[in-house]
């Protein structure tokens, strides 16, 4: 057993989490927790200085868990990068966005890495948690760390670890969720499983950094393709005369050989969005085409526009046009009751409703302001909902009073079958996906 080896078990290493957002934050409780010592590190210093007054800002993660970890000293947050020289492990939380071409962004990786050499020592784990192509910690991270003057395998133990955080999942969290993990040699990952194994109650060990890459690809391509699948299905039942919630709720009842999926208004979150057109991209340049991920991401990035063409016909038949009517979108993040907006397709609903003259506004209870890809609106608090023309459910929070709305509002538009069971108000002021 090494030193390094011995550090974790005996909860006596300082780790440094890079990046302290909606995955980052969670591991630092669950290290702190643990009896770790441990630092977040973010160039967002309203973040860091709300976590070293022990105050959360993710849903996930209560102010009253974070609290007393930062008040016992096991856990703090600074935005300088020197903290790094005194980590023994260093896991890198940091956004893998797509560029406007939808191709990988690897600033931020990057970047980190690069941090991370300038600072780095013998006897060091660095684990790369940021969903990425298969490829990138051999190719990427580990010539940077190496290049530094480091072995990988001897003194400095690489590997990848793909996060699988759900915002507002009331069973799965960071501690009971499975945790893949791949490193560059055997001796990486023994490291590193030493290190997870300490916070985590299963951690599942795959042969190689590129195949822990691949696990995240494989999971959320496999949701965003039946997602893209259902949507079509909407699409076609649509032309069919056929309500598409009845067909999937009846297929659902066969107990083999079927997993329900659910029509929507488009993909949202940081991961289904995005992940799978990493796939796709790296598989290009091995002139190979990814033609599912490519044919769903097509059909659920066009989903927007059909909900703003059904809110327009919607209109149409109460004698409107969507120019100049007063449109309320009801809720704008991404998925029920959390206050992420990342890639929400609410914002291209709002956007693309005012291209065409509408007069848009939103509520969401989960989101007093919302400021997203050039959108710079305020939420209406408690509106009056028959002072618009139509509402458009795009979110279906819970704390959200749906036989109200329906009930108040002229006409709906319901994307996530809010509506269902509603049978006391008239046929024409409810139009589903």
């Amino acid at each position: 057993m090494t030193d390094l080896i011995q550090k974790f078990e005996k909860r006596a290493a300082h780790v440094v989490v890079v990046g302290i957002g909606y995955v980052g934050l969670p591991l630092v409780v669950e290290f702190g927790k643990a009896g770790f010592r441990v630092t977040g590190l973010d160039k967002d210093p309203e973040k860091v200085r709300l976590l070293n007054k022990g105050e959360s800002y993710i849903g996930d993660i209560p102010t009253s868990e974070l609290g007393p970890l930062v008040s016992s000293g096991k856990v703090d947050a600074t935005t300088s990068e020197d903290i790094l020289a005194k980590a023994d492990a260093v896991i890198v939380c940091v956004p893998t966005p797509l560029n406007k071409t939808k191709e990988p962004d690897m600033r931020f990786i990057v970047d980190a890495t690069d941090a991370i050499c300038r600072h780095t020592h013998p006897n060091q784990v660095v684990v790369l948690e940021s969903t990425t192509y298969p490829g990138t910690t051999r190719e990427v991270v580990v010539p940077k760390l190496e290049a530094s003057g480091r072995t990988v395998g001897k003194d400095i133990f690489v590997a990848f670890s793909p996060e699988r955080v759900d915002p507002g999942n009331k069973v799965w969290k960071t501690k009971n969720t499975p945790k893949v993990l791949g490193g560059v040699t055997p001796e990486c990952l023994k490291h590193a499983q030493a290190l997870y194994q300490n916070i985590l109650d299963r951690v599942v060990p795959v042969s190689s950094t590129d195949a822990a890459e691949m696990v995240k690809l494989l999971e959320n391509t496999f949701r965003a393709v039946n997602i893209g699948l259902v949507n079509e299905i909407a699409l076609m039942c649509e032309k069919l005369g056929l309500d598409s919630w009845e067909v999937i709720d009846a297929a659902a009842t066969k107990p083999f050989g079927f997993m329900p999926f659910y029509p929507g208004p488009g993909l949202g979150g940081h991961c289904i969005p995005i992940d799978p057109l990493y796939l796709s991209w790296r598989l290009r340049a091995l002139k190979y085409t990814a033609r599912f991920i490519e044919l769903a991401d097509d059909i659920n990035s066009n989903m927007p526009a059909y909900v703003v063409r059904k809110t327009a016909s919607a209109l149409n038949k109460h004698k409107k046009s969507v120019n100049g009517s007063k449109v309320l979108v009801v809720g704008v993040a991404y998925k029920r009751d959390v206050d992420d907006v990342r890639e929400s397709p609410a914002i291209d609903v709002i956007s693309l409703l005012r291209d065409e003259g509408a007069d848009v506004s939103y509520h969401d209870p989960h989101v007093p302001k919302l400021e997203e890809h050039g959108l710079t609106l305020d939420g209406v608090a408690a509106p009056q909902w028959g002072s618009y023309d139509a509402t458009v459910i795009v979110t279906d929070h819970k704390a959200l009073d749906i036989p109200k709305i329906v009930r108040e509002s002229k006409i709906v538009i319901d994307t996530r079958n809010a509506t269902r069971g509603i049978t006391d108000v008239p046929a024409d002021r409810i139009y589903k996906l």
